[in-house]
């Protein structure tokens, strides 16, 4: 029974490190197909035309400046919105519960057309204020969700407890919920971030073009049919989300009752 649960990691690291092995060899090498017959010729070229580009580093920095912005938004709209749906009574909750979720069932190319108009009377078309409005759309829904579930599992009586003892609002909130809603923060984390860096049609339609982020210069990239080009984007592409993830993860770590000697020292 225990060689069990140790065969399925051999395999499912197996099945993630392959690939990822393949692409930073061919990142690393001429290009180069299986059935050839040659060896890899190893160089730095790839990285060498990548980091050139002077619209990469652009990009990268617009793309994390948008993640971390619409990272903040879905967590604050979810806290509040979970927590709202599950401690204040309210009559046809599967309705708003549907209404909340909905966007996940519109096609978001239809609500970036419909939005498009709007914000180009508001002014905030080819704009990052209105990229980050429209980043919002398709990883709202799923933050409210998953925060709502984990309000859920906290329970209602535990959310009175500290309203009881004489609590004020922020400290319950930063001493009690956030370290409670640790496993939904990183789940948030980890959705909001990849969604939000993978959106390329809305971005190059409410961006139009002046909002670079890394999807529109990856696309572009496909033209140079190099195969070892494409395989050092893509690693640069997979490393940022983890960059990303870190950074949020160490920032978690600040809440109480996080496993740190120096944070617990009283």
């Amino acid at each position: 029974m225990n060689q069990r649960p140790r065969l399925f990691l051999v395999i499912t690291l197996l099945f993630f490190l392959l690939p990822v092995l393949i692409l930073a060899a061919q990142s690393f090498s001429a290009p180069w197909r299986f059935p050839s017959g040659s060896g890899l010729d190893w160089e730095l070229g790839s990285y060498e035309q990548l980091l050139q580009s002077p619209m990469l580093w652009k990009a990268t920095f617009t793309s994390i400046w948008i993640g971390f912005i619409v990272l903040m938004l879905n967590v604050v709209i979810g806290v509040f919105t979970g927590k709202a749906l599950t401690t204040v009574p309210l009559k046809g909750r599967p309705w708003v519960e549907a209404l909340l979720l909905s966007p996940i069932l519109i096609p978001v190319l239809a609500i970036a057309m419909g939005l498009h108009i709007f914000m180009i009377r508001a002014g905030l078309a080819d704009t990052v204020l209105g990229v980050i409005i429209i980043h919002l759309v398709p990883t709202v829904p799923y933050s409210i969700k998953i925060f709502h579930n984990s309000y859920q599992q906290i329970g209602r009586a535990m959310l009175e407890q500290p309203h009881i003892l004489g609590s004020g609002f922020f400290r319950q909130l930063f001493t009690i919920e956030l370290p409670l809603l640790k496993p939904a923060l990183r789940s948030v984390t980890f959705l909001t971030i990849v969604i939000s860096l993978s959106q390329y049609a809305i971005t190059a339609i409410i961006g139009g073009g002046r909002v670079l982020t890394l999807p529109l210069v990856f696309f572009p990239f496909l033209e140079s049919a190099d195969a070892s080009v494409m395989s050092a984007f893509s690693l640069w592409f997979a490393v940022i989300p983890v960059v990303m993830y870190t950074l949020v993860e160490a920032v978690i770590l600040l809440l109480p009752y996080s496993r740190l000697p120096w944070r617990n020292k009283r």
